[in-house]
């Protein structure tokens, strides 16, 4: 956290007051009902987090020409090193972890004479917005370690899910620990079904009266003798002096429909399936999940970083931050192939990037940068040229 004290002890404004828009103050805490604990919302998390932890950030231009590349510094913290403390790839999956974990994900813009600085995703116990007389919106930030922190909101990258009740926050994760609280219950059966099964496997009874202590030493040395793995004929053999009577134990056990019932719930409202999860999909399912989990999450992304990083003014010139990620990632080599059968004659790829889509290293320069295209496709204005007709 000392990282964070040099960061941000300069910023703090000299006075503020909760910030209420329509509803009560809002006031963020991480506590979800410990959701992240267990095993099955944490893998299903991770399993969105590694995918869209792997979109490329970059920067760009609009213009009346088209998409021009934007600042090199800005690219390389967007899609290298964001700070010097993590890679590109650890700084998105703490903010999509946090994202589907808390419902709300905090990202701080650190600024320096040259322009943005550093990116950090920050991990909070909790954080209050506030106002200053000029009403403008700041964060104030509890860190573990007991330190508070207020931050303009100009700076921060705030991503929301479950965006309803708060004017200001996502809702928490309330509807769904019963199903994480129901996935961990039936783990926590299945471990004390096997601890029953294996507790008591018999009454040894014997016909006699025995002293405490003798009694333990008999079923010691009755246990060590025939209740052990060694005793390869699995015969006991006693005589009159005592009985054995084995138990039946029969622990109750959750079938396989019970167990997925619940991952299910979980995974639903995670908006994945059990597939995404154990890396099984088909390139249908890895588009589908490709398409309605990755790409609202890198255009809700591109959206917050471009309005917290630009001024209004700078975004009017064309200045976008995006987040973009290879769909074809999913596809099958012979959909990869059928894709470019059909595209690269009409010069829609250059080589490099035809040889990315089939996984191939590119050539670079000049040669890498070239489109191809068939002589049967030219363009509308140059069709009479093409086929010999002269203009009258």
């Amino acid at each position: 956290m000392s990282i964070f004290s040099k960061l941000f002890h300069s910023r703090q404004p000299p006075k503020t007051a909760p910030a209420v828009l329509t509803g009560s103050p809002a006031y963020f805490t991480p506590f979800s009902g410990n959701a992240y604990e267990s095993d099955v919302f944490r893998a299903a998390v991770d399993a969105i987090a590694r995918h869209g932890a792997k979109l490329h950030g970059s920067h760009i231009i609009r213009t009346a020409d088209g998409r021009q590349p934007g600042d090199d510094n800005l690219n390389y913290l967007l899609g290298t090193r964001p700070n010097p403390y993590m890679s590109a790839y650890d700084a998105l999956y703490k903010l999509i972890t946090h994202f589907y974990a808390y419902n709300d994900s905090f990202g701080y813009i650190q600024r320096g004479d040259a322009g943005i600085a550093a990116l950090y995703p920050l991990d909070v116990s909790g954080a209050q917005f506030v106002t200053d007389p000029t009403d403008t919106m700041y964060i104030k930030f509890f860190f573990q370690n007991g330190k508070q922190y207020i931050l303009p909101y100009s700076d921060i990258i705030h991503l929301r899910r479950h965006f309803n009740r708060n004017d200001l926050l996502g809702d928490d994760n309330s509807a769904i620990l019963p199903a994480v609280r129901l996935a961990q219950t039936q783990s926590d059966g299945i471990v004390s079904g096997i601890k029953q099964g294996a507790s008591l496997r018999g009454i040894l009874k014997y016909n006699q009266v025995l002293a405490p202590e003798k009694m333990k030493q008999e079923r010691d040395a009755f246990t060590a003798d025939f209740l052990n793995i060694s005793n390869n004929g699995g015969v006991a053999v006693t005589d009159s002096m005592l009985d054995f009577v084995p138990l039946d134990q029969k622990p109750y056990s959750i079938n396989k429909a019970q167990m997925d019932a619940a991952k299910s719930k979980i995974y639903e409202y995670l908006g994945i399936s059990q597939k995404i999860v154990d890396s099984t999909y088909s390139e249908q399912e890895g588009t589908a999940f490709y398409e309605s989990v990755i790409e609202p999450l890198a255009a809700q992304m591109a959206q917050e970083f471009t309005a917290k990083i630009f001024t209004p003014i700078e975004q009017q010139a064309g200045n976008r931050i995006l987040f973009e990620g290879d769909s074809m990632e999913y596809a099958s080599y012979g959909t990869r192939v059928t894709t470019l059968k059909e595209s690269v004659p009409f010069g829609l790829f250059t080589v490099d990037e035809a040889r990315q889509i089939l996984n191939m290293k590119p050539i670079g320069g000049e040669e890498g940068k070239k489109r191809l295209q068939t002589l049967n496709v030219v363009q509308a204005d140059k069709a009479n040229q093409y086929q010999g007709v002269q203009k009258k």
